[in-house]
């Protein structure tokens, strides 16, 4: 049974209890009048005492005016902007802190009449949203294609870069396709099929020896042949490197040279390859240092010691050549290998893998179908037609009747499979897919590529297709979760969830003042990243707190970084699990990854740091800074006649900065003990660091342990709807909407009932309505829908 949303809001008001039979045309107008009656004089008139000033009576800050919503009929068909009003009004930051506040009675009216009136309908009548088709991201396609067909050479790197939206990059509406990435997907297909498959028999390999080319011995002017680094060996006049080896078998082997030239003149560089003293071959080295090549060579070799030599034959020099680079001629020797004795190599797993059942016996035609329908079934994620699998198997008989081998037709097929929209695209069936209307459960296969994306950012593997197929995977959700929360591609999470929620993919960009941060260095950085990263994996895999992002006393740390720290007893590059006792350190707010992040070249930033915590944190970003808005000044003088903070209070004296720096500004000053690159501090240059503040919804604190004792003990619920929206919007790869707030409402209070466990966020997540439905792609449902 539906009823009108406007009867149940009356009911809730009138304390009644619902019969079975439907409401009377006249039972919902009288519960229409009862709710507007309510409005009328309960939420009216503290709307006009505490908003109209800033938001009513001709003003619209932020482009809000609540008195346009006189009648609660215009609420309900435009409820989107009174998810901003809950917010702020239940966070405390509205009113602002200079205007009359509402009693604690009065806020909790508020909150509780707009989430049982104005979002009732969305939760009566809800609407899964829809997600735009999209394309595997660089990240899915790479782990893709080496869960496909085990080559993880990153086929993706050469791809564009991905677009960002919501703050993570696989979102659909913004990963478009550009010409380009066109020609990509046509050169990574073909890379990949010649990587994974062996044709013309088993390839020949054995033992390898390398022979890194700086080491070598040299013979000739020495003073013209020397190490390039630990790079290369460096010939600039003729003459000859080489080694000495001991084979205890004879046998085929052979010589492998990685070398590039320095051109000048008309002829390339030659580089000539000898054994024991002897001409074996002569290669023109057209390869430069960007684009080193490898030279071979197969020779028969008896038991005994032998000197495998290179060496350089025409040096050539112009100064008067008007191009400074093509004045001398030079080669250069990366390594030499000697591989053998040559033997048949097994065919790689790459290879047995798509040949399940060896080389073709007999009927090739009827064995091509079946590893082109196997290969496509996997590639795809779901079952695939007959015709499906026959217009690929068409390649394949075109090339065998062009007379290519087996193997290399296959190729051409399975090439066709890795550039066709089903591989590409994460694409789910809709029975009504123009019918915004129409919202159904998505089928079994669908789910399980939701959800392979979701935890591990590849396909969906052997055991989650068989369940999908047997239609019992919505059954056994929570034992597969747990599965795949243990397997090692669950590192894809920290990767790709964790590393963009708390953006720490950008430290790599951050670049410190030397001058400021002497002891800044890449293996600082690298141990701040790691850090991180190891913090929220222990996280997951021992399925704690998610308030420990807030409030953990450990961490994990390496000599560097302990010693940035000032933790002592700890050496060596591995890191380790510490705790601390200091009440100085404890939580993401403090790692030096985020602080860092958060800071100028020069010094902190209280105005990042406090933005970053009100977006990635508490949920509640700021507005965009109003144009023209003058930066701090960083002149001698102004930095010399007061600390950060009083100049910063000076700067925000502008009253259209004043309202968005008081939510930020005072957070970001709770954490100026921690200098620019997250070292603890006393000081700000000669003055005294001052770490206190209040923030706008009122609390007081001095130094970072009280504000994030503020934060864990009254902001916990925005930090869990926080954390909860980031990791929803991850795993539907869409923007949330405000008709995703019912979900959202559901997954925080499982949080709150099982002690806020990781595992619950993910196993909501994957349970809840926008994961496992979604509706045709038209019109967005809205709440005149559901009435």
């Amino acid at each position: 049974m539906r009823w009108n949303i406007l009867t149940w809001c009356g009911i809730l008001l009138m304390n009644v209890v619902p019969v079975i039979s439907a409401p009377s045309a006249k039972e919902r107008t009288r519960a229409a009048q009862e709710v507007q009656a309510g409005f009328d004089r309960d939420i009216q008139p503290l709307l006009e005492k505490y908003c109209y000033s800033c938001h009513g009576n001709g003003k619209h800050k932020g482009d809000l005016a609540l008195d346009r919503y006189r009648v609660v009929e215009n609420i309900l068909a435009d409820v989107k902007p009174w998810l901003s009003v809950l917010r702020n009004i239940h966070s405390g930051e509205m009113p602002p802190e200079d205007k009359p506040q509402p009693s604690a009675s009065e806020r909790e009216l508020l909150v509780q009449w707009i989430e049982n009136t104005a979002f009732s309908g969305a939760c009566e009548n809800p609407d899964p949203g829809r997600v735009t088709i999209r394309r595997l991201n660089r990240a899915e396609y790479n782990n893709t294609i080496r869960d496909l067909v085990a080559v993880d050479f990153k086929p993706a790197a050469d791809f564009p870069q991905d677009d960002v939206g919501y703050g993570f990059d696989n979102i659909g509406d913004v990963l478009s396709i550009p010409p380009i990435l066109l020609e990509k997907y046509l050169a990574a297909a073909d890379k990949i099929m010649e990587t994974a498959i062996v044709s013309g028999g088993p390839k020949l390999g054995g033992p390898t020896q390398r022979f890194e080319g700086e080491k070598m011995e040299r013979e000739g002017d020495l003073s013209a042949i020397y190490p390039v680094g630990e790079i290369a060996m460096g010939l600039y006049r003729e003459g000859e490197i080489f080694t000495s080896v001991n084979l205890n078998k004879a046998g085929d082997y052979a010589v492998r040279i990685r070398a590039w030239g320095q051109q000048a003149g008309k002829d390339l560089p030659q580089m000539e390859l000898r054994v024991d003293g002897t001409k074996q071959k002569v290669f023109n080295v057209r390869a430069s240092e960007r684009r080193p090549e490898v030279f071979e060579f197969t020779i028969r070799l008896e038991v005994g010691s032998h000197r495998i030599g290179t060496a350089y034959l025409n040096n050539f020099n112009d100064p008067n050549d008007p191009v400074p680079s093509r004045r001398d001629r030079n080669l250069f020797v990366d390594y030499v290998e000697l591989v053998g004795p040559l033997e048949p190599q097994p065919y790689p797993e790459s290879h047995t893998r798509i040949f399940f059942a060896g080389p073709p016996e007999k009927n090739p035609e009827v064995y091509a179908k079946e590893i082109i329908r196997r290969f496509i079934t996997r590639a795809w994620r779901r079952p695939v037609t007959t015709d499906e699998t026959s217009r690929l198997t068409v390649l394949f008989t075109h090339a065998q009747q062009n007379g290519d081998s087996f193997e290399d037709s296959i190729k051409l097929a399975l090439e066709a499979a890795l550039v066709s929209p089903h591989f590409l695209f994460r694409g789910e069936v809709q029975p009504d897919p123009d019918n915004a209307k129409s919202v159904h459960q998505i089928n079994e296969f669908a789910l399980a590529s939701r959800l392979s994306y979701f935890l591990w950012s590849t396909m969906p593997d052997e055991e989650l297709l068989q369940l999908a197929g047997k239609k019992t995977l919505r059954k056994n959700l929570n034992s597969q979760i747990k599965r795949m929360m243990q397997d090692h591609r669950s590192e894809a999470l920290v990767q790709n969830f964790a590393a963009q929620w708390l953006q720490i993919r950008s430290l790599s960009n951050v670049a410190p003042a030397k001058q400021t941060y002497p002891s800044f260095d890449e293996e600082l950085r690298e141990a701040m990243g790691k850090e991180t990263e190891m913090f929220f994996t222990n996280i997951m895999r021992e399925d704690r707190s998610l308030l420990d992002f807030l409030e953990a006393n450990y961490t994990f740390v390496n000599e560097r970084l302990a010693r940035h720290y000032g933790i002592t007893g700890i050496t060596g590059k591995e890191f380790q699990k510490v705790s601390f006792t200091d009440g100085r350190r404890g939580g993401l707010l403090t790692h030096a990854s985020i602080l860092t992040l958060t800071s100028n070249p020069t010094r902190t930033s209280p105005v990042k740091r406090g933005k970053w915590i009100l977006e990635n944190i508490l949920g509640t970003p700021p507005p965009p800074p109003p144009p023209d808005v003058p930066e701090l000044s960083e002149e001698k003088e102004k930095i010399l006649s007061g600390s950060l903070r009083q100049r910063m209070e000076q700067h925000r004296q502008t009253p259209i900065c004043a309202s968005c720096h008081a939510r930020m500004d005072p957070i970001g000053f709770g954490f100026e003990n921690f200098d620019g690159i997250g070292a603890w501090r006393e000081m700000d240059g000669k003055f005294p660091v001052e770490a206190d503040g209040k923030l706008v919804s009122g609390q007081s604190f001095e130094g970072p342990s009280e504000l994030k004792k503020i934060l864990m003990e009254q902001k916990r619920t925005e930090f869990l709807r926080c954390v909860t929206e980031k990791m929803l919007t991850f795993a539907l790869g869409r923007g949330l909407e405000y008709y995703d707030k019912c979900a959202v409402d559901k997954i925080v209070k499982a949080l709150e009932k099982d002690q806020f466990r990781f595992s619950t966020l993910v196993n909501t997540i994957v349970g809840s309505l926008p994961f496992q439905m979604r509706r045709g792609d038209s019109t967005p449902l809205t709440t005149a829908d559901a009435r």
